[in-house]
Formats: structure tokens, sequence, C-alpha cells
């Protein structure tokens, strides 16, 4: 079985094709990506509409370098999936619209996609795949949660941010910091310059005794240290880099070791883009070797939106029987769609 996954929620195009049998993980045939970074640099943040008419460009010249790629035709297509939500709603709309013509072209069903829940089940894509049950770390784009993970549609939300994700921690404070957009790579690569210890900011939620997160307060921190600095900022950008970095690896470090703690497992799984942070990695990878802690990543250039970890999740939904594909072609999306309403008794509702 052969499933096509697209993937459009926000500013990053993505096609991938994924084969499939009864049994064992999917396999990734190929896939393309077009990212929009340079055409939204200009405006320092994504332009819904911007984006919107550039996946439309995109999206039929990247699926035919996947079937290229991989040496197989259109007609190969069992199913077509795409990102359903959450996302910029426009956005949605260009993938769900495509794969939705395309299989009714094609007579092939289609699957809409919880973009998280592709995240989630992106490491399935790595050579170092991990195995159930797990805790997951997801820190993709606005999004920073901590599930328990114990199957496929399997999730219990055991923390979350209540304002500001990670990401946008690392990109509104490169923004003020004057660094280009997107912020957060960046910052990132900025703070290995810098001294983590220059400046002393907040840690919101660090002792909360729960597993939820908040970083509106840090950015806020950053902000006001900016400030302060004046004229210095320049000459102490990386220090105030790296002293932000160090404030947000901090907070998911503790969190993410409270949920292996909390639930008992020895297995996370870190996902989404600020999964790529190397600080963050070699924290976690110190700290859980320390426990007896295996942890898994995408590979590198799977952590940010891609068509893989769509047609991957489309895939293994499919394989334990938790979604039938519909031959029906009319679509919503989601913009809003929180993952812990993707459980087992509604898988998508």
């Amino acid at each position: 079985m052969f499933v096509l996954g697209i993937e459009s929620s926000c500013d990053e195009t993505g096609v991938a094709l994924v084969e499939a049998g009864e049994s064992g993980l999917p396999r990734l045939a190929a896939h393309a990506l077009h990212s929009q970074i340079a055409m939204h640099q200009a405006y320092g943040g994504v332009v819904p509409e911007l984006a919107s008419r550039d996946h439309i460009r995109r999206v039929l010249p990247l699926a035919q370098a996947v079937f290229a790629e991989a040496g197989r035709k259109l007609a190969d297509v069992d199913v077509v999936a795409y990102t359903r939500g959450p996302g910029l709603a426009g956005a949605l709309l260009v993938g769900a619209g495509v794969a939705c013509a395309l299989g009714a072209a094609l007579g092939k069903p289609v699957l809409g996609v919880h973009h998280l829940e592709g995240h989630l089940l992106s490491p399935f894509l790595s050579a170092d795949a991990p195995e159930f049950p797990f805790v997951a770390l997801l820190v993709s784009g606005g999004h920073t949660q901590l599930m328990r993970v114990d199957g496929v549609g399997r999730y219990e939300l055991l923390g979350e941010t209540i304002d500001d994700a990670a990401g946008e921690a690392f990109d509104k404070s490169a923004k003020l910091m004057g660094l280009p957009y997107p912020g957060g790579p960046w910052l990132a690569k900025l703070a290995e310059g810098g001294d983590a210890a220059a400046f002393k900011l907040p840690r919101p939620l660090l002792h909360s005794g729960d597993l939820d997160f908040s970083f509106a307060g840090l950015k806020t921190a950053v902000l006001t240290q900016a400030k302060k600095l004046g004229s210095e900022l320049e000459a102490r950008k990386a220090d105030l880099a790296a002293s932000t970095q160090a404030a947000i690896v901090e907070v998911l470090l503790k969190k993410s070791l409270g949920a292996i703690e909390q639930t008992g497992l020895n297995r996370l799984v870190v996902a989404g883009g600020v999964g790529a942070n190397r600080a963050l990695r070699e924290q976690l990878n110190a700290a859980c070797a320390k426990r007896g802690v295996r942890v898994h990543y995408p590979e590198l250039h799977l952590c940010t939106d891609n068509g893989a970890m769509i047609a991957m999740a489309a895939a293994m939904r499919l394989q334990a029987g938790m979604q039938s594909p519909t031959e029906r072609y009319a679509f919503d999306v989601k913009p809003r769609w929180p993952l812990a309403s993707l459980t087992e008794a509604s898988p998508l509702a």
C-alpha cells in the first residue's frame, strides 16, 4: 500500500510517499519539501495569504519530484493523506483541496491527519525508531505538550503550555534581539558563542509541581533585559541569547524528566522543530542516560513540518485499524484541534 502525504499547515509545503504493508513499520519511499522562509522574512513572520498562494504553486511540482525519486506513478497511490489541522485555515484548505481532488480523480480514498500526530509519530521514520509506550515531548511551533503514548491513537495529555510555547519563546525573544525570521535557529546559533549564566532569566513554572509550561513571562524578561542593555545590546547579544536558550531548555528538561518519573516509563520521544535544538538534545541525552531512559528523535531534516510525517501517521493509523479512509471527497479543515481529542474512542471526530 502506498500512501501519499501532503502537508500545508503553515509555511512549509511537503509531499511524501510512504509504503506500508500489513505488518512492520511503513517505509519512506521519497519526500520533497519547500520552505517559505525567504518569502516571509521581509515581513518578520508568516503572512497567511501569501503562505496559501505559495502552497498552490508548490504542491504539484513537489509531488512530481516525489514520484520521480521513488520511481513510482500517481496511479500507484492507494490512499491520499493530508493535514486536516491544526494550522492556518487557508493553508490547510490548499492541501485538503488538492488531496481530495487527486483522490477523486484516481478513485482512491483520502484521509485527513492531525498535524501534531504527524510530529508525534515522525520518530518512527528514523533508523532508531521507538517502541510503545513512551513519553512524548511535542515542541512544535505554537505547541508545547507532554503526552503519554501507549499506541497509535492512545494519547494521554500530561501537561501543556498555558500561554506561549517554547518555539514562540525562541522566535519572539530572537525578534526582540533584532535577529532575522525565523528567530529560533538564529538564536540557537548565536547562543553557541555566549555565556548562558550572563543573565538571570526566569524559569516559569519550573517548581509548579505539575507538568504544565509557561513561556510568556520569559519573553517579557528578555524584553526588559534588552531595554536595560540599550546601546550595549549588540555587544551582549550572544550572552542574552545563551541565557534565553538555557532558561527554555532547563524548563523542557525538568518537565520531561518529571513526566518520565510520573509515568514510570523508560522511553522518551522528542518531536517538532524545537527538537532539533542541539543544547536541548545534549542535555536530554545526558540526563536520560543517567536514568536509563532511551531518547528518540526524528531525523534532523524531518523535525520541521513535512509530508513524510503526514504520510507516516496515516499509514500507521491504517495499519492499527484506527481509521478507514473515505471516498467521500467533501472536506473541511480544523485550524484549532487539540491532540488530546484524538482518542481510540473518537479517532478523528
